[in-house]
């Protein structure tokens, strides 16, 4: 179906898409990528194409008309059984940058809560541009859309742009846009250059695929002429080298040897650098005589060029503390700095503080604490900001209260960040402390985004809580602010980035950044979570706010890193109980993807269970020692050693309210290198060979799997043990041997008496040699399965005796294809370890032929 031409027409917004954020007056900058800039974007011009339904009085056209106060003017599906759609035309093919959804002037059951946009120059062939959702409210969201090709070579041209609505709001209604507004370029001048390397691109990508076609199916011909007339190339020289030694000639020492100078030559490395990070834990036992008892809610500071790390204050259970420790990384030792700092002119004993280093002036700066409400009165409710000096190793106070200097009011569950370039300090969130009430019914005050300069001792606040009473001054810039978040700062990119966190009963799953330059803040996640080249069924996937979450950064990784531990459920009835777990997060700034790198979920936590290793903090899993779940811990990051430092912390346990921890761990995480990957290839070469070699001699097949195999197998690793035994297991699998070694021999079929002794005596020998290689009872009671199957090369196992020439020449053939199968199967599987620009297209002609 398809409806008259109509274009947009709204006076909601301007080309440059900016935008009110939902939770203040900022506007909403769309986060730097990877895609091309544009020289121009402006808002295009498109029609309704087609649609799945619509119910009566919420026509498609709806969404070409911004009506926020008309609860009428929507397309609204006439069900909410899937596949629901809408598809738009644009007046000619345009690059497309921008999708912006209007609402209704309130929350509405029927706005889209999850959707995929897909687009292309054909509506039957689209690809994925945008998985995303929209928050329930009346503010205008923006999104940028995918608009290059997968490699990031080219801009990717659309005519048609398909939304699919997935979930609304109430599950139980339909799905409803009110309002579509696209922005990119569609001039001519502009597009046509785009559109004709587009054209070029697909044209060579189509070549490639039929020259991978033909060389896998034996059409060398065919192929020679395609590359010929061309001037196409299927792959890099380096790879057709290796496909000349492994496929054609079976030259597997060759081959092996040429795979290990590619990885020398760092051929591997971008397969490696995408690989998820190994973790390991360590926990800490120093040769301290003392060291820092157990606390929650302390502070650590690390100074990673002096490898020291700093310990401050924290609840024992029963009271605050005021002691301040310092840890040497290379001693491994605790040194007491001062028992109780506000003897010598420090804080008083606090917890739920924020202390940062500053790694020029070698000082520590501390904000903020947690009061109990019986103790909040006027006189006491101050916001005392002090500096310790590590190099005089004494305490001064900066500030009695910066809320009478332009800072922050007297806060807790804030986070701190330096930015050492600027000499600036920034404090974001938190709840604000105020004098204890006799009404309970008091709304709680969170704390904005603050600015402190060192060098000129001067506080600003750079933008208010969303529920501050400036906030609806059109000149003051506001966020909604929040507790339980993670804050860190890029200094090269000099950027904050906050995550997560809870306001009320609300978890706040977000990913902001905010420019300190331009004071740009943007939305990282909504934008690029799901972005184009994602899978269309990969879940959501990231931390969960609710979880007790810390944040480190490398900068020169450009990825964030976040340990999410125990939720702390108390008061929130809203939320329901779950089993302790742990996991750990990074997010790349470069893909803008998440990666959790382990997830272990504990039992039920009590006294016993932690007790388990006969070490309080610790649990043992899968035979390896890691942290308890917990949370009110602590967690640095040595940006020099690349290793992670937790201490102590509250392990949540309801019998023992006042149990806190004192364990000091350390987390190293480490991508596979390239020995790993150097072993692994030379595991799947030689298990070809091998597999070759056992149809043909299987004496020397034997000899192979014990010296050659054997040596590149972790036989303390029960899974390459498991594969090991399975390979050893083909040899005492009689219709493995090929035809090659069958046809070979010139005898008749049946065997004199003392070739059957010989061959028994010989199977006799080779079992209990390969018993003793493999360590079994008895060999013949191994698996008989392959590692590999060829199930997906369409290829049969089953052979049966040749009884006549034609026979003969077709069993010769079918294991000449089998084997050459078998040897492009593991070639495909090396090459995609290679850079992929150096390779074959990953994809094969037969993939689109539908029959």
């Amino acid at each position: 179906m398809s409806s008259s031409t109509s274009t947009t027409s709204s006076p909601t917004d301007s080309s440059n898409g900016s935008l009110a954020i939902s939770y203040g007056a900022l506007p909403l900058v769309p986060g730097a990528n990877s895609q091309k800039p544009f020289t121009l974007s402006e808002r295009l011009s498109f029609e309704i194409h087609r649609y799945s339904s619509y119910s009566p009085n919420y026509l498609p056209e709806n969404v070409l008309v911004d009506c926020p106060n008309d609860q009428t003017s929507r397309w609204s599906a006439y069900t909410n059984s899937p596949p629901q759609f809408l598809t738009l035309k644009l007046k000619r093919p345009a690059i497309v940058k921008k999708i912006k959804f209007g609402k209704f002037e309130k929350s509405h059951v029927c706005n889209i809560k999850k959707f995929r946009v897909f687009g292309g120059l054909e509506d039957e062939h689209m690809v994925l541009l945008l998985e995303a959702g929209l928050k329930n409210d009346n503010i205008p969201e923006v999104f940028n859309l995918r608009c290059m090709t997968e490699d990031g070579s080219e801009n990717l041209p659309i005519l048609y742009l398909k939304i699919v609505p997935l979930l609304s709001w109430s599950p139980s209604f339909n799905f409803s846009i009110w309002y579509i507004e696209l922005h990119g370029q569609d001039d001519p001048m502009y597009t046509s250059a785009r559109m004709k390397n587009y054209n070029m691109l697909r044209e060579t990508e189509i070549i490639k695929l039929c020259l991978k076609h033909f060389r896998q199916q034996g059409y060398m011909e065919a192929f020679g002429a395609l590359q010929e007339q061309t001037n196409v190339r299927l792959e890099h020289p380096l790879i057709s080298e290796l496909h000349k030694y492994l496929v054609v000639q079976g030259n597997f020492e060759r081959a092996e040897e040429f795979v290990a100078e590619c990885i020398e030559d760092g051929l591997m490395d971008e397969y490696l650098h995408k690989q998820d990070y190994k973790h390991s834990w360590h926990m800490k036992n120093t040769e301290s005589d003392v060291k820092p008892g157990n606390r929650g809610g302390h502070q650590l500071a690390v100074d990673t060029k002096k490898r020291l790390i700093y310990l401050y204050g924290g609840w024992d259970g029963y009271q605050d503390l005021s002691d301040l420790w310092v840890f040497n990384i290379e001693l491994d030792e605790w040194t007491l700095l001062c028992d109780r700092s506000e003897l010598i002119k420090g804080p008083t004993p606090r917890s739920c503080h924020k202390m940062i280093f500053d790694p020029i002036s070698e000082n520590i700066f501390m904000l903020g604490r947690y009061l109990d409400n019986s103790i909040r009165t006027s006189d006491y409710i101050k916001s005392d900001f002090y500096l310790y000096d590590t190099r005089s190793n004494g305490w001064m106070q900066i500030c009695d209260d910066t809320s009478q200097v332009g800072g922050p009011h007297l806060v807790y569950d804030h986070q701190m960040c330096i930015d050492t370039d600027k000499r600036t300090i920034y404090i974001f969130g938190g709840k604000i402390l105020t004098p204890r009430s006799a009404t309970s019914s008091v709304e709680p005050e969170y704390s904005g985004l603050f600015s402190y300069h060192i060098a000129t001792d001067t506080w600003t606040q750079i933008l208010v809580d969303c529920h501050h009473a400036s906030a609806a001054q059109t000149d003051i810039m506001s966020i909604k602010s929040r507790i339980t978040h993670c804050m860190v700062f890029h200094n090269k990119q000099r950027k904050l980035y906050i995550y997560g966190g809870q306001r009320g009963k609300e978890d706040l799953d977000e990913l902001l950044t905010y420019d300190v330059d331009t004071q740009a803040i943007s939305v990282l996640n909504k934008e690029h979570s799901h972005h184009g080249n994602t899978s269309t069924s990969e879940a959501k996937f990231e931390p969960s706010s609710g979880y007790t979450l810390r944040a480190t950064i490398d900068c020169d990784r450009d990825e964030i890193y976040i340990f999410s531990s125990l939720n702390k459920i108390k008061d929130r009835r809203d939320v329901h109980h779950v089993e302790p777990s742990n996991s750990f997060w990074v997010y790349s700034l470069r893909t803008h993807k998440w990666s959790r790198i382990y997830y272990c979920r504990h039992s039920t936590q009590d006294i016993n269970s932690i007790n388990r290793a006969n070490v309080l903090g610790t649990t043992k899993i899968d035979g390896c020692l890691e942290p308890c779940p917990r949370y009110a811990h602590q967690m640095v990051y040595d940006e020099l050693a690349k290793t992670h430092y937790l201490f102590g912390g509250n392990p949540g346990i309801s019998q023992y309210q006042q149990l806190r921890l004192d364990d000091f761990w350390l987390l190293n995480l480490e991508k596979p290198k390239r020995e790993e990957i150097l072993k692994h290839c030379r595991y799947l070469i030689r298990k070809l060979r091998y597999e070759e070699m056992v149809r043909i001699e299987p004496l020397k097949a034997m000899q192979y799997l014990r010296h050659h195999i054997s040596e590149v197998i972790d036989h303390t690793d029960a899974e390459q043990l498991n594969n090991f035994h399975k390979l050893a297991s083909l040899l005492f699998k009689p219709h493995e041997i090929s035809h090659d070694a069958t046809l070979s021999q010139k005898t008749t079929p049946e065997k004199c008496p003392e070739t059957e002794r010989f061959d028994e005596a010989s199977d006799e020998i080779l079992k209990a040699e390969m018993t003793e290689v493999i360590g079994l009872v008895t060999a013949e009671n191994m698996s008989i399965e392959s590692n590999e199957s060829l199930a997906t090369s369409g290829i049969s196992e089953t052979a049966s005796s040749p009884s006549n020439s034609s026979c003969t020449k077709r069993a010769r053939t079918e294991s000449s294809c089998e084997k050459q199968n078998r040897r492009a199967f593991l070639f495909n599987k090396l090459v995609q370890l290679m850079p992929a620009s150096m390779v074959q297209p990953e994809r094969n002609l037969s993939d689109f032929v539908v029959i």
